[in-house]
């Protein structure tokens, strides 16, 4: 039998061994025979806890829409220009339009890749697009420090001072933040840097709420939550929700908290899946291009599986890595792992009320370490990619797939092809 994962751009055919019973875990089919624009117009013109984006607009001179950058496969091209579009007729100039990629503390998206990620030459041609970049004092603006879970709040100028502000973005599962898109765009998508580091710091990733599809009580949400409210005026967002094939299916737009929870109601049926059981054997994904570009977005894949996985079983993950590892700061990170193994590298980050930059990914990758063995596929890391990354490379998936049923005497595996995106619970 042969099983294809998202693996880069053109999935990776795996040959699984006679022996094994697989359990094949993905999304259940949706329709998506619906024009991607009429999904996106219904949205529009249904605005959800809020007036229509034509009725908030006029008056305004300034408008910044988020997007989210090249490690996510959002629809930008579909959308862009329809909403900028209703903001020019509302009166908006032009010149007053910024259209912000959130970046976070990833790198900036240039040249080619920003034309991809735009995915529309117009929006280009029309209107100003620029990166967030959180370690620039002069772009961001200081808001205070959050009440609950004492942030400091810094975030992008260009989006605190416009008259008309749009967080725009894919919801999914989010091994931290519960689920990503709405208020997640915002921050830490264009946040300061001090923002950033405190809540991704141990006190929140270390917290038994700070993961996949939980919302209620995670502190990262509610830090996200209180950050919005921080910022005045109306605060808007519009959602996209996409199937296994990539392909747009759900959208919804309004206020940010409302029109996000409501794309995650969607989602969650889609999303998370009721299994009933664990397995000492998972094949998975970190869900393919673009997400699987570096190691550092790989790690999501192995911590999404993990309420399925039997204690000392194996967690067998495959990612292209075509741009290697990722920062320098996580390649840091990553070095100190395999130099203190896993308790020493989070006893040196416990106390810390700043992380370093990307270390919380690392500090991620613990977590399937506590329970079982990982191994990974990922032939463009190079000959040892174990004395960076601290988990078992394997050269050949249906050897390994096979050592891992002998060993654990046990012929069911759970096979999850896209990885993060599909959240399994017993």
């Amino acid at each position: 039998m042969k099983i294809e994962l998202a693996f880069g751009q053109s999935g990776l055919e795996v040959d699984l061994p006679e022996q094994v019973k697989p359990t094949v875990l993905r999304k259940p089919a949706m329709d998506a025979s619906r024009p991607a624009a009429d999904i996106i117009q219904q949205a529009l013109d249904n605005p959800i806890g809020t007036d229509s984006l034509a009725v908030l607009a006029q008056g305004s001179k300034t408008a910044c829409i988020l997007i989210c950058d090249i490690t996510r496969p959002v629809p930008n091209g579909e959308f862009l220009q329809p909403v900028i579009r209703l903001l020019m007729d509302a009166g908006v100039p032009k010149a007053g339009i910024t259209v912000l990629v959130a970046t976070g503390l990833h790198r900036p998206n240039l040249d080619a890749e920003l034309e991809e990620l735009i995915g529309d030459p117009w929006v280009q041609q029309n209107v100003r697009v620029e990166n967030h970049y959180a370690r620039d004092e002069d772009s961001c603006v200081h808001l205070g420090v959050t009440k609950e879970h004492a942030v400091p709040v810094g975030l992008n100028r260009l989006f605190v001072d416009a008259d008309v502000k749009i967080a725009t973005g894919l919801v999914e599962p989010h091994f931290m933040a519960g689920y990503s898109g709405g208020r997640k765009v915002i921050a830490p998508g264009v946040a300061h840097h001090e923002t950033i580091r405190t809540f991704h710091s141990a006190r929140f990733m270390e917290h038994p709420l700070a993961t996949s599809c939980v919302l209620d009580g995670n502190p990262l949400h509610e830090t996200q939550l209180e950050i919005v409210q921080l910022l005045s005026g109306p605060v808007l967002s519009l959602n996209t929700v996409l199937d296994e094939h990539r392909n747009l299916v759900h959208a919804t737009f309004g206020e940010v908290v409302e029109s996000h929870l409501q794309a995650v109601q969607f989602a969650r049926g889609s999303c998370e899946l009721s299994v009933g059981r664990k397995f000492k054997t998972i094949l998975t994904s970190s869900a393919g291009y673009p997400l699987d570009k570096t190691y550092y977005q790989t790690v999501k894949g192995m911590v999404t599986p993990l309420g399925i996985l039997e204690d000392g079983g194996d967690l067998i993950i495959v990612s292209e890595c075509s741009e290697g590892f990722g920062s320098e700061e996580f390649c840091d990170a990553q070095k100190r792992l395999v130099e203190l193994g896993p308790e020493g590298f989070l006893d040196s980050i416990a106390e810390k009320s700043l992380a370093d930059v990307d270390e919380w990914q690392t500090e991620m990758q613990l977590k399937p370490m506590r329970i079982g063995r990982i191994k990974l596929f990922a032939p463009k890391l190079g000959a040892d990619p174990s004395a960076m990354t601290g988990v078992e490379p394997v050269e050949n998936l249906t050897a390994a797939i096979r050592e891992s049923v002998v060993r654990h005497r046990d012929r069911d595996i759970a096979i999850i092809p896209e990885g993060p995106y599909v959240v399994p619970f017993t």
